[in-house]
């Protein structure tokens, strides 16, 4: 009965902790944080991830500078707090082990261990390009449609960014 009491006071208590509307001053990408204002004070090391721990398993969606964000306290501490909601993403990152897929203004990066999606399109569209058939009348001596290869991997290397 005393747990079961302590359980529903301690749920009681965090009926009243608050989410608050702030404004992203600057984002750490390195270390997943960024510094907030709430119009009063400066909060510094607010977490973009509600965990941060030495696993590389991570999940980021960094705010754009001067953008708003929700940021909610971690178990009611408003020292540690994170951002539960982002207005304006500036760019996106997911690793899990070897497997990393980052999006940003700058183009998609799909990526596992050393090789990148980018670099094996490249390279097929190289290989294509030198490409060469033996025919009746001996081997041919360039690819007919080659600009239209060239003009593919530039869309490519447009969409795809390097790591």
């Amino acid at each position: 009965m005393t747990e079961e009491i302590a359980r529903k006071l301690k749920l009681i208590g965090k009926q009243d902790i608050d989410t608050s509307i702030m404004t992203v001053l600057s984002v750490d990408k390195t270390n997943g944080t960024c510094i907030c204002d709430d119009g009063e004070i400066k909060h510094t090391d607010v977490r973009l991830s509600a965990i941060i721990d030495n696993r590389l398993q991570k999940f980021y969606l960094f705010p754009k500078v001067n953008s708003t964000v929700l940021v909610t306290p971690i178990n009611a501490d408003y020292n540690l707090q994170f951002v539960s909601a982002v207005s304006e993403v500036e760019d996106f990152s997911l690793v899990i082990e070897a497997c990393k897929m980052q999006i940003d203004k700058e183009g998609f990066l799909l990526k596992k261990e050393n090789e990148t999606l980018r670099a094996l399109m490249l390279d097929l569209l190289a290989a294509i390009k030198a490409m060469k058939f033996t025919t009746n009348a001996g081997p041919t001596i360039a690819l007919v449609n080659a600009p239209q290869f060239t003009a593919i991997e530039n869309r490519f290397k447009q969409f795809l960014k390097e790591a």
